[in-house]
Order: C-alpha cells, then structure tokens, then sequence
C-alpha cells in the first residue's frame, strides 16, 4: 500500500482532512500524537485510507505544549471521537467543538498527562505505591 507524508499548519488541518476525504480517503484509520518536547511542541498525525485505491495519506501539524488546542475534525470523521478523547487524557491536547471529552482510558486526573515526555514514572510509582504495605509487613 503506498503512503504519502504531509505536513500542513493547524490552521489549515480541516480544510486538508477534508480535501482528501473528498478524493477517496474516506477512512481515518489513526489519529495520534508525539511529543516533541525539545521543540516544545506535539505533532498530531492523522492516518486516512483510501481502500478504493489501496492507498495511504499521513498528515501531520504541529501545535504548542503550552495550551495544546486544535480543532476537533468529528466533523469529517465521526470516528475521531474515541482518538481525540484518549490523546485529550493521554497528553492534555484539547480538540475545539469536541463534544465530551471525557476520561477513556484512566480513572483519575494527573498532575501532568502521562504520556507527556515530561512526565516523571517514578515520582508517580513513589506517591502511588509507596503507601502500600507489604504483605511481610502484615505479618
């Protein structure tokens, strides 16, 4: 399946999704992000899928860490919905006009997203386990 690779600005990222779902890529087939914290940005990337003509498109924009906002694209692709809530939980990204986003995936909120690089693993094992005694200590 071939595959092409394009970056566009945040401003232009549902005019490009849509563009492309008129052309036969009807199918969003991911929607994820990487945080690029040493340029203190995420990139956001969507996967569409044309099955008709067995082909791939990536799109990729980039917004600031600080205040992470970009449109929701539920719009265009109704299945969006569950991506963007899970990379709102994940990394804080908050997607305009989303209508719920709600917890997915976790049950409680966290100083900082725990997908975020900057996230610290063990400070939150020390806070989150640390109170928990052994079972030898039970004895």
């Amino acid at each position: 399946m071939k595959s092409e690779v394009i970056t566009v600005k945040k401003e232009d990222i549902l005019n490009t999704l849509r563009s492309f779902k008129d052309k036969g890529f009807d199918h969003l087939a991911l929607l994820s992000c990487v945080d690029r914290i040493k340029e203190n940005k995420f990139e956001i990337v969507y996967i569409l899928s044309s099955y008709e003509e067995a082909k791939t498109v990536i799109l990729k924009t980039t917004i600031p860490r600080q205040n992470p906002k970009i449109p929701t694209a539920i719009e265009i692709f109704e299945n969006a919905e569950p991506y963007e809530r899970e990379l709102h939980e994940l990394f804080g990204v908050n997607f305009a006009g989303h209508p719920r986003l709600t917890h997915l995936l976790l049950e409680r909120e966290y100083k900082i997203p725990p997908f975020r690089k900057d996230f610290d693993t063990r400070e939150y094992v020390r806070e989150t386990f640390e109170s928990i005694p052994f079972i030898e200590d039970k004895k």
